[in-house]
C-alpha cells in the first residue's frame, strides 16, 4: 500500500472512530440521552400543588397547560445557580422573539420562608418578563417538589442556611407531558433546540 493510500485510510479510520464515539456520547451521556425512567418528572395533568404567582393570584400544575412550559427551582438568596440560570433562560427567551409569548416560564422558590410574594415579586423583575415567580407553603413547595422529580435540602451555613436544589430547567409540552430536561450551564446551542422542538411540536398539534 503506498504511503498516500495508507494516509487516507488511516484518516478515514480516525473520521469514523471519532463519529462513532460522539454518537456513543450523544446517546449516553449527551443532549441525545434518554432520561432515566425512575427520575422522570410526572405530567402536569398528574400533579396537584397549589402556590401564587409573583401578582397574587393562585396558581398550579394547570396554569401550565395549553403552551410549553420551563420550570426551574431555585430561591433567590441564591448567590450563583439561580441568577447565572435565570440569565441563560432570559437569553434563550430573547432568542425566541414573538415566540416567547407561547412560553409558560416559571421559577418555583424552595425556600418560601424567605421568598415571600413581594420577595419574588422584586427578584424575577430583574430578568426577562415572561418569567414568572411562584412561591407556595413548605407542605405545597415539597408537593410540587416531588411531581416534578425535584430535590433541594435546608443546610445550616454559619448563624444562616442556604439552600441545595436541583439546578435544571424541566421542559413540558403544551399537553403537560415532560419534553426534556436542560443542564445547568448547558451550551445554548443544545438548549435553544430543546426549546425550539416543544414549540413546533404545539405548532404543529395546533394547525
Amino acid at each position: 500500500m503506498s504511503r498516500r493510500n495508507l494516509f487516507t485510510y488511516g484518516a478515514a479510520v480516525t473520521v469514523a472512530l471519532a463519529l462513532a464515539l460522539f454518537i456513543g456520547w450523544w446517546r449516553v451521556d449527551g443532549p441525545g440521552a434518554p432520561e432515566p425512567v425512575a427520575q422522570r418528572p410526572l405530567p402536569l395533568t398528574q400533579m396537584e400543588f397549589q402556590m401564587t404567582d409573583q401578582g397574587g393570584e393562585t396558581v398550579g400544575p394547570a396554569s401550565l397547560l395549553g403552551n410549553p412550559s420551563m420550570v426551574f427551582f431555585g430561591f433567590t438568596y441564591c448567590p450563583d445557580v439561580c441568577p447565572t440560570t435565570l440569565s441563560d433562560i432570559s437569553g434563550w427567551l430573547d432568542d425566541l422573539g414573538e415566540a416567547v409569548a407561547e412560553m409558560n416560564v416559571v421559577f418555583i422558590t424552595v425556600d418560601p420562608e424567605r421568598d415571600t410574594v413581594d420577595a419574588m415579586a422584586e427578584y424575577v423583575s430583574y430578568f426577562h418578563p415572561a418569567i414568572q415567580g411562584w412561591s407556595g407553603t413548605l407542605e405545597e413547595t415539597a408537593r410540587a417538589a416531588e411531581g416534578f422529580r425535584a430535590s433541594y435540602e435546608k443546610v445550616a451555613t454559619d448563624g444562616d442556611y442556604t439552600m441545595n436544589h436541583t439546578a435544571s430547567v424541566f421542559l413540558f409540552d403544551a399537553e403537560g407531558q415532560f419534553a426534556s430536561i436542560i443542564d445547568y450551564h448547558e451550551p445554548r446551542e443544545f438548549a435553544a433546540p430543546k426549546i425550539r422542538r416543544v414549540l413546533a411540536r404545539a405548532e404543529e398539534e395546533t394547525s
